[in-house]
């Protein structure tokens, strides 16, 4: 009997973390709601649930890489869904203090728990794709269980922003203790593939020791190192786009957060579309092209966003009370924004791709460094939300036009290869 048929408990699990990664980074955005009708909170404050959860990233980037060395793939997820239990405890713990007696504390406690739980994201990131390639066998075996894992993933995402819009209800009333039912399932999950990983025996390939000296050297390829900037940048579009959506029509139009979550969830949506598009059309379309293309139409779609007309269109939304349909009025620009989500369903394995191009040795740390770059959305969040603050949600989009501008760059230009590994 084949590894991959032994082990179909294992593989269920990581496809369910593939998608949990996803749910439990979502739930930033819908918390940030939360927070910023917590008081008179500014946006650059209401964001602290996305800097702790991506500055984790630049912390454990690169180690994470080492524990792989170290433990293999199986321990080291197993260390990661440790720490995500106790960080997903800690944010659940924060919603139980009092926020009118101490709004500082609360804040500095869930802000703990979405760093610890940000380390988890970042070790488990680093730990599905390879494991799924693994229990799949290699190959285009591998590469379907890879794509599946993207797919619940993107579906995961969409049902965060329902789940959560249900959750907060009125946001002017909401507190982080109305997010306790997504909490505890993200915390089930995490328990349930922490059980079922223990008892679970893989085969591991013999691993190579992951050095930090070696970043020096990958950082000497110029096209190696713009990517890594072009993923720095790239984070600020995917988060960036539907985060201040959900901010605009939520505490500037005043639209139900019911409504509002099924509205941002169309961008995850247009993500899910995106990869089934991208995985099709990847055999025979070079990342370049890829990439020159959605980052062109990333400026248009944004560009149009900001400078549409306000004229009103209908979207449909649920009453949670009711479970009835019902349609809201929304900004026509609104749409634009939403339809980026196909664009950036491609932009980080283009960029991957074109930036690993001729590594060689380099391409393992260079993967660790692309992980540590991830915390570019926690920058990338604090320098919109400081826009938004100054001179509008709306306006504060020309921060994503900046880094659709440099990923367009990257790929014309930047991602050109100087030299070869030796």
């Amino acid at each position: 009997m084949s590894q991959q048929k032994k082990q179909w408990g294992a593989i269920f699990v990581m496809i369910a973390l593939f998608a949990m990664i996803a749910f439990v980074t979502n739930l930033c955005t819908p918390m940030a709601t939360i927070i910023k009708n917590q008081g008179t909170i500014s946006n650059v404050l209401a964001q602290i649930g996305n800097y702790g959860n991506f500055v984790a990233y630049l912390v454990m980037g690169i180690p994470s890489g080492m524990l792989i060395s170290k433990f293999g793939y199986k321990k080291t997820a197993l260390i990661g869904l440790a720490v995500g239990i106790i960080g997903i405890l800690i944010q659940w713990f924060s919603g139980q203090l009092d926020v009118e007696e101490n709004i500082g504390l609360v804040f500095g406690v869930y802000l703990v728990g979405a760093f610890i739980a940000g380390f988890c994201m970042c070790i488990l990131n680093c730990v599905v794709n390879p494991m799924l390639n693994l229990l799949g066998g290699g190959g285009n075996s591998g590469n379907q269980l890879i794509q599946i894992g993207g797919v619940f993933n993107s579906a995961a995402a969409v049902a965060c922003y329902i789940l959560m819009g249900a959750l907060i209800g009125d946001a002017a009333k909401a507190k982080i203790s109305h997010a306790t039912p997504a909490l505890m399932i993200a915390l089930g999950i995490f328990i349930l593939a922490f059980v079922v990983i223990s008892f679970t025996k893989i085969e591991e390939p013999e691993q190579a020791p992951v050095e930090v000296g070696l970043v020096k050297g990958a950082l000497s390829y110029r096209h190696f190192a713009l990517g890594a900037l072009a993923i720095f940048l790239y984070m600020g579009i995917e988060v960036g786009v539907p985060n201040f959506v959900q901010q605009y029509l939520t505490n500037e139009k005043g639209i139900p957060a019911a409504t509002v979550g099924m509205i941002v969830a169309v961008y995850w949506f247009m993500m899910l579309i995106g990869r089934f598009v991208g995985a099709s059309i990847g055999g025979k379309v070079s990342s370049r092209a890829m990439i020159t293309t959605v980052s062109i139409a990333t400026l248009a779609l944004v560009l149009f966003g900001m400078f549409a007309p306000q004229t009103p269109v209908s979207f449909p939304g649920v009453d949670w009370g009711t479970l009835t349909v019902v349609w809201q009025d929304i900004p026509m620009g609104i749409f634009a924004f939403l339809l980026v989500g196909l664009c950036t369903s491609v932009m980080w394995g283009g960029i991957f791709n074109m930036a690993v191009e001729g590594l060689g040795k380099y391409t393992a740390i260079a993967s660790g460094i692309f992980m540590t770059m991830v915390f570019g959305c926690a920058v990338m969040m604090f320098i919109q939300a400081t826009v938004a603050d100054a001179v509008g949600y709306i306006q504060s989009y020309w921060v994503v036009v900046f880094c659709a501008a440099y990923i367009l760059f990257y790929a014309l230009v930047g991602s050109r290869v100087s030299k070869q590994a030796k």
